[in-house]
């Protein structure tokens, strides 16, 4: 069991039970998944994007990503139905606890003049998004192997109900939001 997991289970769910008054600790919001996409729209040029966005996620990630195809043709773009347009990755169990524990801990850290990410990038449907401008802020990434800086968007899918328990759930899972915008439970 991961470091984060223990921490979940013994200290996280007790304080989310008592701060939002649940009846159970079934009842506490919970991480479901993480779900991690890279759109590569320069791959209708040079086939080779993908593979190169394929293999920095695996080395991030620690799994195997897939590639996602084009639905429909769109001719303003020169994209043909079925191109392989984008990748992605999804964790569970685990390898979902490690990633995030590293993506907070090591990675978000390592953004220049970062100062916090922001509490309202929930949809209020239990999920909470961020966007990441650059894949070198990964301690994995060797910066010489690179051909170009891509972003990416990170998908923290929970069981939560409402916006105020997706941002204390991550909170307490090691989150840094600004401090000028965040309400500090008790």
């Amino acid at each position: 069991m991961t470091r984060l997991k223990e921490l979940y289970k013994k200290e996280i769910v007790p304080k989310l039970v008592e701060l939002f008054s649940l009846k159970s600790v079934m009842a506490a919001p919970r991480l479901e998944k993480v779900v991690i996409n890279v759109g590569a729209g320069e791959s209708r040029e040079n086939s080779k994007v993908i593979e190169s966005i394929m293999s920095d996620l695996s080395v991030i990630t620690g799994q195997k990503p897939i590639p996602c195809l084009a639905r429909k043709s769109i001719s303003n773009f020169k994209i043909r139905e079925g191109m392989k347009i984008g990748v992605k990755v999804t964790l569970r169990g685990n390898r979902m606890y490690e990633f995030v524990d590293r993506f907070f801990n090591l990675a978000l850290p390592r953004v220049r003049d970062f100062r916090g990410i922001n509490p309202k990038s929930s949809d209020g449907h239990g999920n909470y998004n961020i966007g990441v401008k650059e894949q070198l802020i990964f301690p994995e990434i060797d910066y010489d192997k690179i051909d170009k800086i891509r972003g990416m968007d990170i998908c923290f899918v929970t069981t939560a109900r409402t916006d105020d328990q997706v941002v204390e759930l991550l909170r307490l899972l090691g989150a840094p939001f600004s401090k000028r915008s965040v309400k500090k439970s008790k």
